[in-house]
């Protein structure tokens, strides 16, 4: 049996073999570790701030908190739109607790019925999670106290208090301001101010309509922060008030309104449907716009339900129609000052007298006065006063269209003024060159045209703005005033209306308008006299009165309305300027469907509204109840000196005493 044979050279070899791997595997594991040490001092000297900060991060979170809302003042700083304390109630969506559930539970403390239950259960759809939907608003102490007593037992319900919209005189300012709401997925974009995350908070609004709108970047202010600790699941713990970031609030939006004349001017319109508008001839400021019937812009800042909007939005009256700048109206026979002017500056001698029997043949139909027996031979100053419609027939007649739009546009027809607020409508101003291009069936001007234009009928729209800028334009004389709502924005004084040219008319002619405008409220038989007494001693209204047709006369025997629905009744206009001698404010009434004759509905209430703007005005006021002069007497003697021819009278009897037991 023969040895084993040991072979050293074998041995040697799987030594060496063992020791190259152990060094090789040891530099892996010595270069390993001496990555990973560097890591760590790396992380834990040159990044521990850094780390430090994102720890901080997941254990504070920030939540963003919308800024109070700018305020809408009025021109002596009357608050028109505010905010207030509001209790709200907050259902946050985490993916754990399922809304339906909830909402189930929260109709036991709060109002939400099955309909309400269903909208937010499609609101909770669309919303991200951790995001709060707002389930109610304006919660009394009672229902947020029983909430916040079981908040432990909803850990995805809040209670808290925020700040909601308030507008303090309900529907008076309605349609110039507008209202706020809240956030729709439509107005959200990818860039730009509407981008901001504040937008998907529950507590967010954005402007609707009017200054809230138009100035709604102005009145958002700058989001602020509430620094919050939460859990690895992202709910709150606690607060901590010394890292919040405060809100800056809106800026305030001064309106040249006048919360008095604003208020009453919806008050006289009562039940009817029109407009009124008061500017100031000086300056251009308007004073007052109110639009007949309005709305309560608080009810939309809670949210309307479908039935409360359908029942606004059916309403015949149309209460969300502005009527002021959005409505459009024949003028009808306040249209005629516009038709004198043109007619003076077309060269036509104002002193000519039409006769005026109250019917007038022409183009084979028969046109007539509103008078039935008519006015007798009228000058131009005679048919302003008496509104002699046969009068202005033959003149528009005479001139044609384009010397009445000329004259139309230059007092403010036909435009679109900027007053920092949309929704004005132009309009019609018509001429030839208008029908051509806009009455495709029937693109030629005919005579029978002219006829119905110089009275404010036809081819002839306005609002009730571009009314009250006519007027004021006409009291001014001078220049061609712009109207001015906004005053100014974060105290930024706006560019006024009175920094414009000159009317293109003579003085001469501008003032034989307005002394028939005068004669129409103060001449006994004015077409308005008893309705524009002001009663404020000389201060005295100058206006005119106006009929617009709503449908054709031919073949009625009478135009009186009180008996037809009301659809189909006339509008009733008036125009006006006062005081006559030194103009401070003009106004425009629109009365839609108001009936025959501008003095019967429209005049009244224009002479109510121009009563309180006068009386607030610290001058006319201190003109009207300035003491009365005393006599000029030149002839009494001086203090103290008899006067020449004195009569030394007898000197008084005294009474002697009462004999005892004679009656007293």
């Amino acid at each position: 049996m023969s040895e084993p044979s040991i072979f050293f050279s074998e041995v040697n070899e799987r030594q060496g073999a063992f020791h190259r791997r152990s060094f090789l595997l040891g530099g892996f594991a010595g270069v390993g570790l001496l990555a990973l040490g560097g890591r760590l001092a790396h992380l834990q000297i040159l990044e521990a701030q850094r780390y430090q900060k994102l720890s901080a991060s997941n254990q504070f979170n920030f939540r963003l908190v919308p800024p109070p809302r700018g305020l809408i003042v009025d021109r002596n700083g009357a608050i028109l739109a505010t905010n207030r304390p509001n209790f709200r109630l907050l259902v946050v969506k985490d993916g754990e607790h399922e809304p339906g559930p909830t909402l189930k539970t929260l109709a036991h403390f709060v109002p939400l019925d099955e309909a309400r239950q269903a909208r937010l259960l499609r609101e909770f759809e669309r919303t991200p999670n951790r995001t709060p939907v707002s389930v109610m608003e304006d919660m009394t102490w009672e229902q947020f106290s029983a909430i916040n007593v079981r908040a432990p037992e909803m850990p995805n319900v809040t209670a808290d208090m925020g700040e909601v919209r308030v507008y303090p005189h309900g529907g008076a300012f309605a349609h110039v301001i507008g209202y706020v709401a809240k956030v729709n997925r439509e107005d959200l974009t990818e860039t730009g101010p509407n981008s901001e995350p504040i937008l998907l908070h529950p507590g967010f609004r954005i402007g609707r309509q009017g200054v809230e709108k138009a100035f709604d970047l102005d009145l958002r202010g700058r989001t602020g922060a509430k620094k919050v600790e939460v859990d690895a699941r992202g709910r709150e713990i606690r607060n901590d008030t010394d890292g919040d970031i405060p809100a800056a609030p809106g800026k305030t939006v001064e309106l040249t309104l006048d919360v008095d004349i604003q208020n009453r001017a919806l008050e006289v319109m009562g039940d009817e449907s029109g407009a009124i508008v008061v500017m100031d001839c000086r300056s251009g400021d308007l004073l007052c716009m109110v639009s007949a019937p309005s709305f309560d812009a608080n009810r939309f800042v809670r949210g309307l339900s479908t039935a409360e909007y359908r029942a606004l939005a059916d309403y015949e009256r149309r209460p969300l129609l502005d009527k002021a700048m959005s409505g459009t109206y024949p003028p009808g026979s306040t249209f005629k000052m516009t038709t004198a002017l043109a007619a003076l500056s077309a060269g036509i001698n104002p002193e000519e007298r039409i006769n005026c029997s109250g019917g007038w043949r022409f183009g084979g139909r028969t046109w007539r006065c509103w008078r039935h027996g008519g006015h007798g031979p009228q000058n131009m100053h005679d048919a302003i006063k008496n509104s002699c419609d046969i009068y202005f027939y033959q003149v528009a007649l005479r001139m044609g269209p384009d010397h009445i739009a000329r004259a139309a546009k230059a007092l403010g027809f036909g435009q679109a003024f900027d007053i920092g607020i949309p929704g004005q409508r132009t309009g019609v101003v018509g001429s030839t060159e208008w029908k051509r291009t806009q009455v495709k069936r029937d693109p030629t001007w005919h005579p029978g045209d002219s006829v119905s234009y110089g009275i404010g009928q036809g081819y002839i729209t306005a609002n009730g703005l571009q009314l009250a800028v006519m007027t004021a334009r006409l009291a001014n004389g001078r220049k061609q005033l712009n109207p001015r709502l906004i005053k100014s924005v974060g105290g930024v004084e706006m560019p006024p209306g009175d920094e414009v040219p000159n009317l293109p008319f003579s003085q001469e002619h501008l003032d034989y308008v307005r002394s028939g405008m005068i004669s129409v409220a103060n001449d006994r038989s004015g077409t308005a006299y008893r309705q524009s007494q002001l009663g404020l001693g000389d201060v005295m209204m100058a206006g005119k009165t106006g009929t617009a047709q709503v449908r054709s006369y031919d073949g009625v025997a009478n135009r009186d309305s009180r008996s037809v629905r009301w659809g189909l009744k006339d509008h009733n206009l008036y125009v006006a300027f006062a005081p006559i001698d030194e103009p401070r404010y003009a106004i425009s009434v629109i009365i839609q469907h108001g009936g025959l004759g501008g003095a019967t509905a429209a005049a009244p209430r224009a002479r109510e509204v121009m009563r309180v703007a006068l009386l607030k005005d610290p001058e006319i006021r201190a003109r009207i109840v300035q003491p009365m002069p005393l006599p000029d007497v030149t002839d009494l003697p001086p203090v103290g000196i008899a006067p020449d021819g004195a009569v030394i009278a007898p000197p008084p009897m005294t009474s002697s005493p009462v004999p005892p037991g004679e009656p007293t």
